[in-house]
């Protein structure tokens, strides 16, 4: 049985992630910047998209267990925490909300954001020597270790549920404020395809299959060897 009232969760929470995360990289980059990625606008950045997933955890955490990613989704529909219907129907309504909060961003501050693409992910920086690979490797790594966090404290039986939104929004945090000035630390396919396709920019488009196959991996990877090693085993014994 699908659970479209859960479908819904997922468009508003992902909306609520992509409406105040990229809000962050204006303010943080364009308005009280100089332009350019400061410390200061890291900061800020970290701090949107985690306080974000953080709050919207807790919210929708009950409804649909707020994946607000389709490499979260993915890794649950593989590991059978959730039917493949409403796998679906989670993804596509992710994709949605994403879309129409890129969309609101692109109407209400259609200069400012415009200079950052609102928010979008261009590809790997000069850190990692503009590497496609490299950038590969670190979207894989970023989204390993968060949804090894997501497993091991909002799917685990025996993980203590009221601060799970806490450690999720924690580790987001901590991911964006390292991986941000590496490929901009998206984890995160809905995240990352809504503004290059509002933007309608070509080169966000030529490195779009980055920001897909590192995060699905990561998750892939990390959700088989946390479910089958740790959350399996406290299911049995609950």
């Amino acid at each position: 049985m699908v659970n479209p009232k859960a479908w819904i969760a997922e468009a508003i929470a992902t909306f609520g992630l992509v409406f105040f995360g990229p809000l962050s990289v204006i303010l943080g980059v364009v308005v009280f910047g100089d332009g350019t990625l400061s410390i200061e606008a890291i900061i800020m950045i970290s701090l949107g998209h985690g306080g974000a997933i953080a709050l919207m955890v807790y919210a929708f955490g009950h409804v649909s267990g707020a994946h607000i990613n389709p490499a979260v989704t993915i890794p649950m529909m593989i590991t059978k925490k959730i039917g493949v219907k409403d796998g679906i129907g989670y993804i596509l309504f992710q994709i949605m909300g994403a879309v129409v909060a890129t969309a609101s961003l692109a109407v209400l501050f259609p200069e400012l954001g415009k200079q950052v693409l609102w928010g979008a992910h261009g590809g790997p920086s000069e850190l990692l020597n503009n590497s496609l690979m490299s950038g590969l490797a670190v979207e894989i790594i970023l989204t390993f270790f968060l949804v090894t966090v997501i497993f091991m404290t909002a799917v685990h039986k025996k993980a203590p549920k009221s601060v799970y939104g806490a450690a999720i929004g924690g580790m987001v945090f901590l991911l964006h404020l390292v991986g941000v000035p590496l490929t901009g630390a998206s984890m995160n396919p809905a995240r990352s395809f809504s503004p290059a396709l509002v933007s309608g920019d070509a080169g966000l488009w030529e490195v779009q299959w980055l920001y897909w196959v590192g995060p699905i991996v990561g998750g892939i990877i990390a959700g088989l060897i946390m479910n089958y090693i740790y959350v399996n085993k406290a299911e049995k014994e609950a």
